[in-house]
Formats: C-alpha cells, sequence, structure tokens
C-alpha cells in the first residue's frame, strides 16, 4: 500500500534528520536512533567503539529520551517546539530562535514557487524546505514527487550550509531523482532540466571540495552566506525564464 504524504514526510525537519551527523550518509531507517552505516547514535554520543565520554550511561540517556513528552503546536499536531537557528538547527529550550515557516499552509503552486525562491535568495534554504514541503504535502498525486524532490534539494542546500558537504552532496543527488522524471513536460514553469544539472554540478563540487560529516555548531543566527566555500551554493532558479 503507497504510503500518504503524511506517513512520508512526518515533521518539516525529518528529511534533514536523515543524514547521520556523525558520517554524513542518508540514513535508510531514521526511525532507528542508531545508524546502520557506522553505528553513531544520536541519543548517547559516538559511534560503538569510539572513547566513551564523561556524562550519564547510554542506559540513563535512553531513558531520558524515551520519557520525554512529544511536542505539539495548538492544534494537537506533533511538532517540535524547540527553537532553531537560522539553519534550522535545534537551539536549547529557552534560547531565542529564528521563526520558522507556518505548517500546514495551502498556496498555489505559483506562491510556492515565489515564496521558496525569495527564501532561497535570501540564505534560507530551511525556511525554503518548510514551504515547498507543504506543497508537496498538498500536491495531486501526480506532482507530489516533483514537490518532494524540490523539497529535499532545499535540504541539500540547508546541509552544505551547515557545514555538511557529504550529506548536502548526497540530499541534492536524491532530490535529483524525485524531478527528473518531469524533465520533458515540467509543470507551473518549473526548470526541472536546469535544476537537476545544478544539483548534480553542485554535489560533485561540494564531494570534491570536502568530505566534512558533521555539521557545524548551530547558533541563532547562523548562517553561511551563499556562494561562500564551505557553505551553500548560489541559489538556483526554481523556474525557468518567462
Amino acid at each position: 500500500m503507497q504510503e500518504s504524504h503524511e506517513q512520508q514526510g512526518g515533521e518539516p525537519a525529518c528529511w534533514l534528520n536523515q543524514v547521520c551527523e556523525e558520517c554524513g550518509r542518508v540514513r535508510e531507517d531514521p526511525s532507528r536512533a542508531e545508524c546502520e552505516h557506522c553505528g553513531h547514535d544520536s541519543r548517547t554520543g559516538p559511534p560503538a567503539g569510539a572513547a566513551t565520554p564523561a556524562g550519564p550511561p547510554p542506559e540513563t540517556a535512553r531513558a531520558r529520551a524515551g520519557s520525554r513528552r512529544r511536542d505539539r503546536d495548538p492544534e494537537g499536531k506533533a511538532r517540535n517546539a524547540r527553537p532553531r537557528d537560522g539553519l534550522g538547527r535545534p537551539l536549547p529550550y529557552g534560547q531565542e530562535g529564528v521563526a520558522r515557516q507556518p505548517e500546514g499552509v495551502v498556496r498555489t503552486p505559483a506562491r510556492s514557487l515565489e515564496e521558496a525562491q525569495r527564501l532561497l535568495d535570501e540564505g534560507m534554504p530551511f525556511h525554503a524546505h518548510e514551504v515547498l514541503e507543504d506543497a508537496w504535502k498538498t500536491a495531486p498525486e501526480a506532482e507530489a514527487a516533483l514537490w518532494k524532490g524540490l523539497a529535499q534539494l532545499a535540504v541539500g542546500i540547508t546541509h552544505l550550509a551547515r557545514g555538511n558537504a557529504r550529506g548536502g552532496a548526497r540530499l541534492l543527488l536524491r532530490g535529483t531523482g524525485g524531478i527528473e522524471p518531469y524533465r520533458s513536460r515540467p509543470p507551473h514553469g518549473i526548470d526541472v532540466a536546469g535544476l537537476a544539472d545544478w544539483a548534480r554540478t553542485t554535489a560533485d563540487a561540494a564531494e570534491e571540495a570536502g568530505t566534512g560529516g558533521k555539521e557545524q555548531p548551530a547558533t541563532r543566527n547562523s548562517q553561511t552566506a551563499p556562494g561562500t566555500p564551505g557553505g551553500a551554493p548560489a541559489a538556483p532558479r526554481l523556474r525557468g525564464p518567462a
């Protein structure tokens, strides 16, 4: 049975969390705490076999993680309430963060593309991803894979801006795979061919420039200016010339 958009999507940051913070590879089963590639446990620290850090034992950390209540929005939907920095990384509770995009907004395709492009141009790919994910969840079935792929491209840019070259490159290629089937007949003026070519070139450049898998520390306004080494590339154009 085909999964619904909600089942595939989860909360808006779900695809961001599919990249292991330790090795930078895309995790195929993000429901598991341990990365299947390197064994890193996001709840307890470094991968198996690494030096044990100071602090509570893994059992205590797991108990604490399991006992935390899931954050919910005013409508009762699951939504992480932790503040986030300018690139969507969680900050400690109580710190001032950067406001996220409202969730569940229904926009026309043209409005979604316009808002996402503005956010990409302003160096806010995480926020652009939220707009595109809303578009994916409300898109007709025939276009769902296209909008999902566009959202994944924005996630790839987000990881590059965070300093995670390896994870960013892999997510750019994953997004490219989603939009490629629309290359011959792209709807809404979306420049599928240009985006796919841009994503492959950018992914190759990121892999060649650095193999980093870990993201840089989060701060309230932490963003890397587009086009800078180790940061996000210049924003791609979602639509072709009118």
